[in-house]
């Protein structure tokens, strides 16, 4: 697999473990570590599935929770040893904490902005007005679209997986298809790009299209509400985007 998304735009590691302790309601101050590790490395191996360019950041705090996963297996003695000298878990969750402050400060300061431009700029974003209509207010992460392909995969067998590896689909054929249901509707479910694919091949390929519309904001995604249902709602009219979408030939 030769094509690679950028994941600049998108968030870090502490963006993750936040966003794993909030979907399983877990109090930040007394994290499940085990499970936690678990979880978060997943996502890694998702990501390198889909061959996304992992930061060397992600790699560091896998390292470090396997770290702190593996203190808490040593017997007492040598626990209250290594306490002694430093404390990882408690570092861990101190950054975020201090993290989670700057998210909550940086989400309002944006809140606010949105509500000025609303106000000031002529004519609405039709594709945002469109998703308050619908009630998805909430913009969708990196990580939401990761659970719910993860979601999708799982209705594919693994046999398979490599049933059209040769016959080659390139992103950019994918880019155009998804456009093409945007132009029908200006709205779809996430899972609706899936339906009728049979192969995780070209399940990732149609991902992977995606993640670059969004990286070139031609589409937004939306949700009802935290870690609920994605839609995908269209930008602009299809004929302009076409205009300037990149063509990737790189077979998947």
């Amino acid at each position: 697999m030769n094509y690679k998304v950028q994941l600049e735009m998108f968030e870090g590691p502490l963006d993750l473990l936040l966003y794993l302790i909030k979907r399983e309601e877990l109090d930040i101050y007394h994290i499940p570590i085990a499970m936690i590790t678990e979880q978060y490395l997943e996502y890694i191996r998702v990501m390198r599935m889909l061959n996304l360019d992992v930061a060397g950041e992600f790699l560091v705090m896998a390292a470090t929770l396997m770290h702190i996963k593996s203190q808490m297996l040593l017997p007492k003695e040598e626990l209250k040893e290594e306490e002694t000298e430093n404390d990882p878990q408690a570092e861990l969750i101190k950054q975020l904490i201090e993290y989670q402050k700057f998210k909550e400060i940086a989400e309002k300061l944006e809140d606010k902005q949105i509500k000025q431009e609303e106000t000031f700029i002529r004519g609405k974003d039709e594709t945002m007005e469109l998703a308050r209509k619908e009630g998805y207010l909430l913009e969708a992460n990196l990580f939401d679209l990761l659970t719910a392909f993860s979601h999708v995969l799982e209705t594919v067998s693994e046999e398979d997986f490599a049933e059209i590896a040769e016959e080659g689909i390139t992103v950019n054929e994918k880019i155009r298809e998804v456009l093409d249901l945007l132009r029908v509707k200006d709205s779809l479910n996430f899972t609706k790009l899936f339906v009728d694919l049979a192969t995780k091949v070209e399940m990732i390929v149609t991902f992977l299209a995606l993640m670059e519309l969004i990286r070139l904001k031609e589409v937004k995604i939306r949700q009802a509400q935290r870690f609920g249902e994605i839609r995908v709602y269209k930008v602009e009219e299809k004929e302009e985007m076409r205009d300037h979408i990149p063509q990737y030939e790189a077979e998947v």
